[in-house]
C-alpha cells in the first residue's frame, strides 16, 4: 500500500476517548427531556388525549385483553383474556387502559436495544472467528455494547413481572384450563413451552449467559492492552487465542438463543400465529441495525478527533454491513410473506392482514426505510466511503427497525390504540441517553485502540 508508513509506536499517540463533562451535561438534559416527556404523555393518556380507539379510560386498570385478537387466528381468541380484572366496555370488550400501552412501548424498546447491544458482542466474536483483522482498529465500540444487557434484561424481567399479562395474553391460565368457557386449545398445547416458570428461566439463561461471554472477551481484550512488548507477545498471542475460544462458544450460545428469544419476546405475541422463520427475521434486524449503531459511532467519533487510523476502507466496509444485511434482512421478510400469501392460510395471513389493514402507512413505510432506502442511498462506492453519508443511512436505518419491531409488537397487543406520540419518543429519548451513557463510560476505561492485538497492523494497512 502506498502512503505513509505508521509505527506502532505511533498508535501510543493516539487520543483515547473522554467522557467529557460536555457531554455528560449534554446526556443528562436528555433524560431530563424524555422524562418529562413520558410523564406529559402519561398525564396526558390519563385524562384520554392521544390514546386513539373509541374505548379507553383513565381511572382504575382495566386489564385489557389483546386488541389485536384477530391476529391470533382462527376465531379461537375468547372475548375477554387478559390479565386482571376489571369491568368491560360496551360490547363485552375490557375498556382500554393507558397502562398497556405504556408496558408494551417499555418491552419494545427494552428488546431492541437488548439487540444493539448482544449484535455488539456477536459481531467482536464473529470478527475473531473469521480473524479477520481490518474491523480490529473499531472493535472497541461494539466492545462496549454488552455493557447494555444487564440494564435491558433487569427492565424486560421487570416489565414481565409488571406487566406481562398486558403483552402476552398467554398468561391467562384459563386459556389452558379445559374446564373453563375461556380454554382456547391451540394455547393449551403450547403450555409446556408458554409458561411463566420457564419463560423466566429462559429469560435469565439468555442474559446470563450473553453477559458471561461478554465478560470473558471483554477481560481477555483488556489484558491484552497490559502486554509491554508487542512483538514478543504476538509469538504467542494467549489472550488472542483464549478470545478465540470464548468467541466459538458464544457463536454456538447465540445461534440458538437469538431464535429462541425471538419466539418467546416477540412471536408470542401473536400467540396464534407462528413462522419458522421468524428467528433468521428477527436476527436480520437485530444485526443490520447494531451494524448501523457500529458504524455512526465510529462515524461520528472520527469526525470529533478520534480513531486518527480508520481510513475510507473502514468506513467503507461498515457501509457494505449496512447495505449487505438490508438486502438480507429485505430477503427474509419477503420469503417469509410470500410464502403466507401464497398458500393463504386464514391462520397465518391474518397476521399480515391486521398489519395491512390497519397499519397499513407504516407497513409498506416499513420495506421503503428499511430496503430502499439503504439500498438505493448505498448503492455506489463512493457512498460507502463517504462519512456523512454512511451517518445519514446508518440512522435511517437504525429508526427503520425501531419501527419494524413497533409493528411486531404493537398490533398483537394495543391494536388501534397504538400510536407514536410523546411517551414513545421520551421512552426513545431516555433508551438512547442511557445506551450512550452506558457505552461511552466504557469506552473511556480503555485504549480506543487495540494496540496489542496481532492484527493490528492488517488493519492499519486494510485498503480496499
Amino acid at each position: 500500500m502506498a502512503g505513509k508508513h505508521i509505527s506502532l509506536s505511533d498508535l501510543s499517540q493516539e487520543k483515547n476517548f473522554e467522557f467529557t463533562p460536555k457531554l455528560r451535561k449534554q446526556l443528562i438534559t436528555a433524560i431530563v427531556v424524555g422524562a418529562a416527556l413520558l410523564v406529559i404523555g402519561i398525564i396526558l393518556w390519563n385524562l384520554g388525549i392521544g390514546l386513539g380507539g373509541e374505548e379507553h379510560h383513565g381511572g382504575g386498570h382495566g386489564g385489557g385483553g389483546h386488541e389485536g385478537g384477530d391476529s391470533h387466528g382462527g376465531g379461537h381468541a375468547p372475548a375477554g383474556h387478559g390479565a386482571g380484572g376489571g369491568g368491560k366496555a360496551e360490547g363485552g370488550h375490557h375498556a382500554f387502559h393507558w397502562t398497556k400501552r405504556l408496558f408494551v412501548d417499555i418491552w419494545h424498546n427494552g428488546v431492541f436495544f437488548t439487540g444493539i447491544g448482544v449484535i455488539g458482542v456477536f459481531f467482536v466474536a464473529f470478527n475473531y472467528l473469521a480473524q479477520a483483522g481490518w474491523s480490529t482498529l473499531i472493535k472497541r465500540i461494539p466492545e462496549t455494547f454488552g455493557n447494555f444487557l444487564p440494564i435491558t434484561g433487569a427492565i424486560l424481567i421487570a416489565m414481565f413481572f409488571i406487566g406481562g399479562h398486558d403483552i402476552f395474553h398467554w398468561l391467562d391460565t384459563s386459556l389452558s384450563d379445559p374446564k373453563s368457557p375461556n380454554f382456547d386449545k391451540i394455547i393449551a398445547g403450547k403450555v409446556g413451552y408458554l409458561n411463566m416458570p420457564f419463560f423466566l428461566v429462559r429469560m435469565v439463561l439468555y442474559f446470563g449467559l450473553w453477559y458471561l461471554m461478554f465478560r470473558l472477551l471483554r477481560k481477555m481484550s483488556l489484558k491484552e492492552d497490559q502486554e509491554v512488548d508487542f512483538y514478543k507477545y504476538a509469538k504467542n498471542p494467549i489472550f488472542h487465542k483464549k478470545s478465540g475460544i470464548y468467541a466459538a462458544v458464544f457463536i454456538v450460545i447465540f445461534a440458538v438463543t437469538s431464535s429462541t428469544a425471538a419466539w418467546d419476546w416477540v412471536m408470542s405475541i401473536d400467540t396464534h400465529w407462528f413462522s419458522t422463520m421468524f428467528g433468521w427475521y428477527m436476527f436480520a434486524s437485530w444485526f443490520v441495525t447494531g451494524m448501523a449503531t457500529i458504524a455512526l459511532y465510529v462515524v461520528v467519533l472520527k469526525g470529533h478527533g478520534y480513531f486518527k487510523y480508520v481510513k475510507d476502507s473502514h468506513i467503507h466496509d461498515l457501509g457494505k454491513f449496512i447495505f449487505a444485511f438490508s438486502i438480507f434482512w429485505t430477503y427474509i421478510w419477503f420469503a417469509q410473506f410470500l410464502l403466507i400469501y401464497y398458500a393463504n392460510i386464514p391462520e397465518e395471513t391474518v397476521y399480515f392482514l391486521h398489519r395491512m389493514e390497519d397499519f397499513g402507512f407504516l407497513f409498506y413505510f416499513n420495506i421503503i426505510i428499511n430496503f430502499a432506502f439503504p439500498f438505493l442511498f448505498l448503492m455506489t462506492r463512493a457512498s460507502k466511503r463517504r462519512m456523512i453519508l454512511v451517518k445519514i443511512a446508518a440512522v435511517g436505518v437504525i429508526f427503520g427497525h425501531w419501527l419494524d419491531f413497533y409493528l411486531m409488537m404493537m398490533p398483537g397487543t394495543v391494536g388501534k390504540h397504538a400510536g407514536i406520540g410523546l411517551v414513545e419518543i421520551g421512552l426513545v429519548v431516555l433508551f438512547v441517553a442511557g445506551f450512550i451513557w452506558v457505552t461511552a463510560s466504557a469506552l473511556a476505561k480503555a485504549n480506543i485502540t487495540p494496540r496489542n492485538h496481532p492484527m493490528i497492523e492488517e488493519s492499519l494497512y486494510h485498503d480496499i
